[in-house]
Protein backbone atom coordinates (compact mmCIF):
# COMPACT_ATOMS: atom_id res chain seq x y z
CA UNK A 1 0.00 0.00 0.00
CA UNK A 2 2.77 2.32 0.67
CA UNK A 3 4.16 1.60 -2.69
CA UNK A 4 1.41 2.02 -4.40
CA UNK A 5 0.64 5.06 -2.30
CA UNK A 6 4.27 6.72 -2.81
CA UNK A 7 3.59 5.77 -6.66
CA UNK A 8 0.43 7.48 -6.98
CA UNK A 9 2.31 10.85 -4.99
CA UNK A 10 4.99 10.29 -7.31
CA UNK A 11 2.67 10.34 -10.72
CA UNK A 12 0.74 13.37 -9.11
CA UNK A 13 4.13 15.03 -8.95
CA UNK A 14 4.96 14.48 -12.11
CA UNK A 15 1.59 15.47 -13.32
CA UNK A 16 1.87 19.20 -11.48
CA UNK A 17 5.06 19.63 -12.98
CA UNK A 18 3.79 18.27 -16.14
CA UNK A 19 1.09 20.55 -16.26
CA UNK A 20 3.12 23.37 -15.22
CA UNK A 21 5.38 22.99 -18.05
CA UNK A 22 2.57 22.61 -20.28
CA UNK A 23 1.16 25.95 -18.93
CA UNK A 24 4.76 27.49 -19.82
CA UNK A 25 4.63 26.20 -23.21
CA UNK A 26 0.88 27.83 -23.85
CA UNK A 27 1.95 30.91 -22.61
CA UNK A 28 4.60 31.43 -24.69
CA UNK A 29 2.80 30.17 -27.41
CA UNK A 30 0.34 32.36 -26.94
CA UNK A 31 2.62 35.25 -26.79
CA UNK A 32 4.11 34.37 -30.28
CA UNK A 33 0.69 33.87 -31.26
CA UNK A 34 0.05 36.98 -30.35
CA UNK A 35 2.60 38.78 -31.93
CA UNK A 36 1.22 37.11 -35.06
CA UNK A 37 -1.96 37.64 -34.26
CA UNK A 38 -0.57 41.57 -34.38
CA UNK A 39 0.56 41.41 -37.66
CA UNK A 40 -2.46 39.56 -39.16
CA UNK A 41 -4.72 42.89 -37.92
CA UNK A 42 -2.88 45.11 -40.59
CA UNK A 43 -4.58 44.30 -43.27
CA UNK A 44 -5.12 46.56 -46.43
CA UNK A 45 -7.34 49.35 -45.27
CA UNK A 46 -9.67 48.04 -48.48
CA UNK A 47 -10.17 44.57 -47.05
CA UNK A 48 -10.91 46.06 -43.41
CA UNK A 49 -13.48 47.90 -44.62
CA UNK A 50 -14.99 45.29 -46.86
CA UNK A 51 -14.66 42.92 -43.90
CA UNK A 52 -16.34 45.85 -41.43
CA UNK A 53 -19.15 46.60 -44.63
CA UNK A 54 -20.68 42.46 -44.26
CA UNK A 55 -20.44 42.64 -40.20
CA UNK A 56 -23.41 43.73 -37.86
CA UNK A 57 -22.80 47.65 -37.29
CA UNK A 58 -23.11 47.39 -33.70
CA UNK A 59 -20.83 44.86 -33.60
CA UNK A 60 -18.30 47.33 -35.67
CA UNK A 61 -18.63 50.04 -33.52
CA UNK A 62 -18.69 47.61 -29.70
CA UNK A 63 -15.86 45.31 -30.49
CA UNK A 64 -13.84 45.80 -33.93
CA UNK A 65 -13.32 49.59 -33.06
CA UNK A 66 -11.28 48.32 -30.01
CA UNK A 67 -8.82 45.85 -31.63
CA UNK A 68 -6.32 48.47 -32.61
CA UNK A 69 -5.17 51.96 -34.26
CA UNK A 70 -5.58 50.93 -37.75
CA UNK A 71 -9.20 49.22 -37.12
CA UNK A 72 -10.43 52.50 -35.22
CA UNK A 73 -8.93 54.38 -38.04
CA UNK A 74 -11.38 52.49 -40.53
CA UNK A 75 -14.47 52.33 -38.46
CA UNK A 76 -14.35 56.21 -37.91
CA UNK A 77 -14.01 56.79 -41.19
CA UNK A 78 -16.71 58.72 -43.67
CA UNK A 79 -16.14 56.41 -46.47
CA UNK A 80 -16.86 53.43 -44.22
CA UNK A 81 -20.59 54.57 -42.99
CA UNK A 82 -20.96 56.68 -46.35
CA UNK A 83 -20.82 53.30 -48.24
CA UNK A 84 -23.01 51.64 -45.80
CA UNK A 85 -25.77 54.22 -46.01
CA UNK A 86 -25.46 53.60 -49.87
CA UNK A 87 -25.71 49.94 -49.73
CA UNK A 88 -28.60 50.16 -47.61
CA UNK A 89 -30.59 52.47 -49.20
CA UNK A 90 -30.15 55.51 -46.60
CA UNK A 91 -30.10 58.39 -49.09
CA UNK A 92 -29.95 62.20 -48.49
CA UNK A 93 -32.67 63.95 -50.07
CA UNK A 94 -30.79 67.26 -50.41
CA UNK A 95 -27.23 66.34 -52.25
CA UNK A 96 -26.06 69.45 -50.95
CA UNK A 97 -26.87 69.11 -47.48
CA UNK A 98 -23.89 66.62 -46.17
CA UNK A 99 -24.11 64.63 -42.76
CA UNK A 100 -21.24 66.29 -40.46
CA UNK A 101 -20.64 62.41 -39.03
CA UNK A 102 -22.36 60.15 -41.67
CA UNK A 103 -21.75 57.17 -38.77
CA UNK A 104 -24.15 59.05 -36.92
CA UNK A 105 -26.46 59.36 -39.97
CA UNK A 106 -26.35 56.20 -41.10
CA UNK A 107 -27.19 55.03 -37.34
CA UNK A 108 -30.35 58.17 -37.04
CA UNK A 109 -31.18 56.19 -40.08
CA UNK A 110 -31.23 52.24 -39.39
CA UNK A 111 -33.37 53.49 -36.27
CA UNK A 112 -35.62 55.64 -37.60
CA UNK A 113 -39.46 55.28 -37.04
CA UNK A 114 -42.49 56.71 -36.19
CA UNK A 115 -42.77 56.79 -32.04
CA UNK A 116 -46.61 57.42 -31.67
CA UNK A 117 -48.78 54.32 -31.33
CA UNK A 118 -51.32 53.64 -32.77
CA UNK A 119 -51.39 56.36 -35.39
CA UNK A 120 -54.16 55.93 -37.35
CA UNK A 121 -56.69 54.47 -35.44
CA UNK A 122 -56.53 50.87 -36.52
CA UNK A 123 -56.71 49.79 -32.55
CA UNK A 124 -59.24 52.21 -31.57
CA UNK A 125 -58.66 54.58 -29.03
CA UNK A 126 -55.57 52.38 -27.88
CA UNK A 127 -52.05 53.95 -26.46
CA UNK A 128 -53.89 56.91 -26.68
CA UNK A 129 -54.75 59.40 -23.12
CA UNK A 130 -57.81 60.92 -23.75
CA UNK A 131 -57.72 64.90 -22.30
CA UNK A 132 -60.99 65.85 -23.59
CA UNK A 133 -64.25 63.72 -24.73
CA UNK A 134 -67.00 66.13 -26.08
CA UNK A 135 -70.31 65.84 -27.53
CA UNK A 136 -70.68 62.18 -28.77
CA UNK A 137 -67.07 61.47 -27.99
CA UNK A 138 -63.83 60.10 -30.10
CA UNK A 139 -64.52 58.11 -32.81
CA UNK A 140 -62.89 55.97 -35.51
CA UNK A 141 -64.32 55.69 -38.62
CA UNK A 142 -63.37 54.74 -42.35
CA UNK A 143 -61.95 57.55 -44.59
CA UNK A 144 -64.24 60.09 -46.72
CA UNK A 145 -61.55 60.67 -48.96
CA UNK A 146 -58.30 58.76 -49.89
CA UNK A 147 -55.22 59.38 -47.99
CA UNK A 148 -51.74 60.45 -50.16
CA UNK A 149 -50.75 57.22 -48.12
CA UNK A 150 -52.49 53.81 -49.44
CA UNK A 151 -52.09 52.39 -46.07
CA UNK A 152 -53.80 54.75 -44.35
CA UNK A 153 -57.53 53.06 -44.10
CA UNK A 154 -59.18 54.61 -40.56
CA UNK A 155 -59.01 58.25 -38.88
CA UNK A 156 -60.14 59.48 -35.55
CA UNK A 157 -63.20 62.09 -35.56
CA UNK A 158 -64.03 64.22 -33.28
CA UNK A 159 -67.77 65.57 -32.54
CA UNK A 160 -69.36 68.80 -31.30
CA UNK A 161 -68.07 69.48 -28.06
CA UNK A 162 -63.67 69.74 -27.76
CA UNK A 163 -61.81 66.45 -28.20
CA UNK A 164 -58.03 66.22 -27.43
CA UNK A 165 -55.70 62.92 -27.00
CA UNK A 166 -52.58 62.95 -26.08
CA UNK A 167 -49.10 60.82 -26.12
CA UNK A 168 -46.24 60.91 -23.58
CA UNK A 169 -42.99 59.31 -25.47
CA UNK A 170 -39.80 58.30 -22.94
CA UNK A 171 -37.10 58.98 -25.39
CA UNK A 172 -34.87 56.47 -23.16
CA UNK A 173 -37.32 53.53 -23.28
CA UNK A 174 -37.51 54.05 -27.20
CA UNK A 175 -33.49 53.79 -27.83
CA UNK A 176 -32.30 57.73 -27.30
CA UNK A 177 -30.20 57.84 -24.05
CA UNK A 178 -29.79 61.28 -21.99
CA UNK A 179 -25.99 61.58 -23.18
CA UNK A 180 -27.07 60.99 -27.07
CA UNK A 181 -29.81 63.53 -26.69
CA UNK A 182 -27.38 66.10 -25.00
CA UNK A 183 -24.66 65.77 -27.02
CA UNK A 184 -25.78 65.09 -30.68
CA UNK A 185 -29.53 67.14 -30.71
CA UNK A 186 -31.00 64.84 -33.57
CA UNK A 187 -33.80 67.11 -35.37
CA UNK A 188 -36.93 65.92 -33.61
CA UNK A 189 -39.55 65.65 -36.91
CA UNK A 190 -43.16 66.40 -36.26
CA UNK A 191 -45.90 65.32 -38.82
CA UNK A 192 -49.74 65.56 -38.34
CA UNK A 193 -52.66 64.90 -40.95
CA UNK A 194 -56.07 66.64 -40.81
CA UNK A 195 -59.29 67.01 -42.55
CA UNK A 196 -62.95 68.27 -42.34
CA UNK A 197 -65.65 67.37 -43.21
CA UNK A 198 -67.38 69.23 -46.42
CA UNK A 199 -70.81 70.12 -44.96
CA UNK A 200 -69.73 71.04 -42.05
CA UNK A 201 -67.08 73.87 -40.56
CA UNK A 202 -64.75 71.96 -37.75
CA UNK A 203 -61.53 73.12 -36.40
CA UNK A 204 -57.89 71.82 -35.85
CA UNK A 205 -55.46 72.08 -32.88
CA UNK A 206 -51.89 70.84 -32.56
CA UNK A 207 -49.48 70.89 -29.44
CA UNK A 208 -46.01 69.17 -29.14
CA UNK A 209 -43.64 69.70 -26.21
CA UNK A 210 -40.25 68.60 -25.64
CA UNK A 211 -40.01 68.22 -21.64
CA UNK A 212 -36.76 67.17 -19.45
CA UNK A 213 -37.13 64.44 -16.90
CA UNK A 214 -39.43 66.38 -14.36
CA UNK A 215 -41.85 66.99 -17.38
CA UNK A 216 -40.85 70.55 -17.24
CA UNK A 217 -41.10 72.49 -20.81
CA UNK A 218 -38.08 72.93 -23.27
CA UNK A 219 -39.39 73.57 -26.43
CA UNK A 220 -43.31 74.12 -27.23
CA UNK A 221 -45.01 73.93 -31.11
CA UNK A 222 -48.12 75.18 -30.75
CA UNK A 223 -49.72 77.03 -33.98
CA UNK A 224 -52.61 78.87 -34.03
CA UNK A 225 -56.10 76.96 -34.11
CA UNK A 226 -57.28 76.12 -37.95
CA UNK A 227 -60.54 76.76 -38.73
CA UNK A 228 -62.70 74.96 -41.72
CA UNK A 229 -65.71 76.88 -43.03
CA UNK A 230 -68.46 74.96 -44.50
CA UNK A 231 -68.94 73.52 -48.08
CA UNK A 232 -64.94 73.11 -47.72
CA UNK A 233 -63.38 70.41 -50.46
CA UNK A 234 -62.69 67.96 -47.33
CA UNK A 235 -59.35 66.87 -48.87
CA UNK A 236 -56.62 66.20 -46.22
CA UNK A 237 -53.53 68.64 -45.31
CA UNK A 238 -50.81 67.97 -43.53
CA UNK A 239 -48.61 69.88 -40.89
CA UNK A 240 -45.54 69.56 -40.25
CA UNK A 241 -42.50 71.14 -38.14
CA UNK A 242 -38.93 70.14 -36.93
CA UNK A 243 -37.44 70.52 -33.48
CA UNK A 244 -33.62 72.00 -34.06
CA UNK A 245 -31.21 73.08 -31.76
CA UNK A 246 -33.30 72.54 -28.52
CA UNK A 247 -30.43 72.30 -26.29
CA UNK A 248 -29.73 69.60 -23.41
CA UNK A 249 -32.09 67.59 -21.06
CA UNK A 250 -34.69 66.67 -23.33
CA UNK A 251 -35.92 63.38 -22.18
CA UNK A 252 -39.95 63.12 -23.22
CA UNK A 253 -42.01 64.68 -25.88
CA UNK A 254 -45.86 64.93 -25.00
CA UNK A 255 -47.91 64.67 -28.60
CA UNK A 256 -51.42 66.55 -28.00
CA UNK A 257 -54.38 67.10 -30.71
CA UNK A 258 -57.55 67.80 -31.42
CA UNK A 259 -60.47 69.82 -31.98
CA UNK A 260 -64.56 69.95 -32.91
CA UNK A 261 -66.87 71.09 -35.21
CA UNK A 262 -68.17 74.74 -35.44
CA UNK A 263 -71.93 73.98 -35.81
CA UNK A 264 -72.53 71.80 -32.76
CA UNK A 265 -74.29 69.18 -34.58
CA UNK A 266 -74.88 65.68 -33.09
CA UNK A 267 -72.61 62.70 -34.47
CA UNK A 268 -69.02 63.09 -35.30
CA UNK A 269 -69.26 66.19 -37.90
CA UNK A 270 -65.68 67.41 -36.07
CA UNK A 271 -61.84 67.25 -37.43
CA UNK A 272 -60.35 63.96 -38.18
CA UNK A 273 -57.01 63.58 -37.81
CA UNK A 274 -54.69 60.71 -38.82
CA UNK A 275 -51.14 59.19 -39.45
CA UNK A 276 -49.54 61.23 -36.77
CA UNK A 277 -45.97 61.02 -36.52
CA UNK A 278 -42.83 61.95 -33.99
CA UNK A 279 -39.60 60.37 -35.65
CA UNK A 280 -35.93 61.57 -34.56
CA UNK A 281 -33.68 62.22 -37.90
CA UNK A 282 -30.08 63.18 -38.99
CA UNK A 283 -30.13 66.75 -39.22
CA UNK A 284 -29.16 66.74 -43.45
CA UNK A 285 -32.62 64.44 -43.73
CA UNK A 286 -35.09 66.48 -42.64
Amino acid sequence: MKSKAKAMGGSQSSSVASSHEDCLRVQAAGSSASFSLQREFDLPLLILEEIFLNLPPNQVVRACRLVSHQWKEVVDSESLWKERCRREGFHLRDTYKKPKDWKLFYFLCKQRRNLLKNPRGENKMRNWKILENGGDRWKVEGLLVPHQNEKVQKNFVTSYGMCRKEQLIDLEKEGYNASFMDHFQPDIKISDWYAPRWDCGSQYEICVELLNHSKGIVKTFAPDTITFEQWNDQNWNQLTHVFQNYGPGVRCIRFTHGGRDTQFWAGWYGIRVTDSSIEICPAADT
